[in-house]
């Protein structure tokens, strides 16, 4: 398919190979060029030959560069149109969703390319075997991959797609391709646990150290889920159950592999009503993003930057509202190290836009805060960055800081993730005050 170049930008290299507004992009050094994928992949060695189409006529240019060398041209529309999902996962979320949100909110993605870009977890299961050999051939690496069960009968399952049975096959190829992943699992009491569980840590963890990686996440339930597959959140004892046995192969993958290679989720001991693990525990942090280590790196941080504040020259009062899971956690902290003038209210807000069981921070809207902040009196409303849309200042629910700010008469401090973006905003001195 034919790529409309729309745009050439001054002095680049582009512009010096006579490339133009409108014209075709057929091929780079011989290959097709399907996505953004081919295309970096393609344009980032020391010699270049480009294919394109102009009025009708095929012209090639070519020329030697430097690896890093950009082109230096736009496309109409994309590189990267989204593939969806083919899945019915028992567990899937947007089958959960809040009606009448904005429509993108409801599109089931499940796309390789982003998880490559992005980190987004991936099943495989609308990747053939030729896409696979592409993924092979571009050395996309690393991929973050949703494994949820080894067995592949309950894999197919839980995914509601008999693609799912193919996981571990696709997994090896990958690894013995020199590819590496990062995996999950969406825990989903009485289904993928238990000795399936056991399994399924057994069986990811043979594949170090191509796979580098193992979350345990507990499945996560709206109060949306009229006519879905029955689901419920894993019980304290079941929590508790759990963190046992990924101690229990944490200790066993150190000293086979030198990484613990399998990790709980955060919400798991908030669950269990466990303390988290320290920093160290998590070793790089690689799975993060999935609410892997969160707590602990951002204690880690909060320590850090305290050691070096400079005192606060007049009182503060404020006020910082979370999820209801965290937030005794968060006020603990603080509680154990208090800064001088400085007086903060941790409030836990109840999720009344998705209700059921969520209980995080990231998926509080301004229905919420609105509705569980009302009356509240303070200096200004702390809120953590992950409750918004990237870069906006757009909840989930649309509505924006600046309403909520206006309904609770209040100044509302935003604060980027991180320890020491948290101290920086309880002292006035970073975040964004809206």
């Amino acid at each position: 398919m034919p790529h409309i170049i729309s745009s050439v930008a001054p002095g680049s290299l582009g512009m010096e190979l006579g490339l133009r507004p409108g014209d075709k992009l057929l091929r780079l050094n011989g290959e097709a060029v399907l996505d953004v994928i081919d295309y970096q992949h393609l344009i980032a060695g020391d010699r270049l030959s480009v294919e394109f189409e102009r009025d009708g006529e095929l012209q090639e240019v070519s020329c030697e560069k430097e690896e890093w060398e950009e082109l230096g041209v736009q496309f109409e529309g994309n590189l990267l149109a989204t593939r969806l999902c083919a899945n019915h996962c028992i567990f899937c979320f947007v089958d959960q969703m809040h009606p009448g949100c904005r429509e993108s909110l409801y599109v089931k993605d499940d796309d390789w390319r982003m998880s490559l870009m992005m980190g987004n977890f991936i099943t495989l299961t609308n990747v053939p075997d030729r896409e696979l050999e592409r993924i092979i051939r571009r050395q996309a690496s690393p991929l973050y991959i949703s494994v949820h069960a080894t067995n592949p009968q309950l894999r197919a399952f839980l995914l509601g797609n008999p693609n799912g049975a193919k996981l571990m096959g696709q997994l090896t190829r990958l690894r013995d391709a020199g590819l590496q992943y990062h995996l999950q699992v969406v825990l989903c009491p009485g289904y993928n646990d238990g000795e399936e569980l056991c399994r399924t840590i057994e069986e990811c963890a043979a594949l170090h150290p191509a796979a580098l990686s193992l979350a345990v996440v507990p499945v996560g339930l709206t109060g949306y889920r009229e006519g879905l597959t029955p689901l419920r959140c894993p019980t304290a004892e079941e929590a508790q159950e759990i963190l046992r046995t990924i101690r229990r192969y944490q200790k066993k993958f150190y000293k086979l592999y030198g990484t613990r290679f399998v990790y709980a989720a955060d919400e798991l001991y908030l669950l269990a009503g466990q303390p988290f693990p320290k920093a160290e525990s998590y070793e790089d942090f690689a799975q993060i993003e999935n609410g892997v280590g969160m707590y602990a790196q951002l204690e880690e941080e909060f320590l850090l930057a305290l050691e070096d504040a400079a005192p606060l020259e007049r009182e503060r009062d404020l006020a910082l509202a979370c999820g209801v899971s965290i937030a005794p956690r968060m006020e603990a902290l603080l509680r154990a190290h208090p800064i001088e003038k400085l007086h903060v209210r941790v409030l836990g807000v109840p999720n009344v836009f998705f209700g059921g069981q969520v209980n995080v921070t990231g998926l509080l809207t301004g229905a919420c805060l609105r509705a569980g902040l009302q009356g509240l009196r303070a200096e200004e409303l702390l809120l953590s960055e992950c409750m918004f849309r990237a870069g906006t200042h757009s909840f989930l629910d649309d509505t924006t800081a600046e309403q909520l700010a206006e309904a609770l008469r209040l100044p509302i401090r935003i604060v980027p993730s991180g320890g020491e973006e948290l101290l920086l905003a309880l002292l006035g001195q970073g975040g964004e005050l809206i």
